[in-house]
């Protein structure tokens, strides 16, 4: 009997695991949330993820991807439906494992594992485009300056263009990402000065 490549043994051999999975991930996307052992909630997680991402694809060939792991078709046209379109911010990170103690007949240790169904929060995106122009002055000012004939390592260290970074990025939530850059830029060409 082979034995499968990565994770702890479910019982039984390979194909017994790989029902196994596809059934707890079936009443995963159908209830939301499921209790389970640690071990199977580890495992059904990868699979679980995997489906999704094929779910946010939404085209005719990655619903049967997803029909050959799940068979009940009214789970997946909800997955497709419904939890698509919720997870259609997030980059990964579907699903949530909390441990909740141990079984009470054989002391094995419990999870639940749930689909993390809340919207990305303002806060985050708003870290997002902060993150994503501070990267963009910083791939503006080297070349801006190798240009001038100024190394970047003179201009970029000092105590004006730190806090001037500082300023920047606390202002980011209460300006636009523009502003910001144009007070980094400012702080850099005083401390050229």
């Amino acid at each position: 009997m082979p034995t499968p490549t990565k994770g702890p043994r479910l019982g039984g051999g390979p194909a017994h695991e790989r029902l196994l999975l596809a059934n707890l991930a079936t009443q995963l996307f159908e209830h939301r949330r499921i209790t389970t052992t640690e071990a199977k909630a580890k495992r059904v997680r990868p699979l679980a993820e995997r489906l999704i991402t094929f779910a946010k694809r939404g085209d005719l060939a990655a619903r049967r991807r997803v029909l050959t792991v799940v068979r009940d078709k009214g789970v997946v046209h909800a997955l497709f439906t419904e939890i698509a379109p919720l997870m259609a911010e997030r980059n990964g990170g579907y699903t949530r494992i909390t441990k909740i103690g141990n079984r009470k007949g054989d002391n094995a240790p419990m999870a639940v594992i749930e689909l993390v169904l809340e919207p990305l929060t303002a806060k985050q995106a708003t870290v997002r485009e902060a993150e994503a122009a501070t990267k963009r002055a910083a791939k503006k000012a080297p070349a801006k300056k190798a240009a001038t004939g100024v190394r970047a390592a003179d201009v970029s260290s000092g105590p004006q263009v730190d806090e001037a970074q500082a300023v920047a990025e606390e202002a980011v939530g209460d300006t636009t990402a523009v502003e910001a850059d144009e007070a980094v830029e400012t702080a850099k060409a005083d401390d050229e000065a």
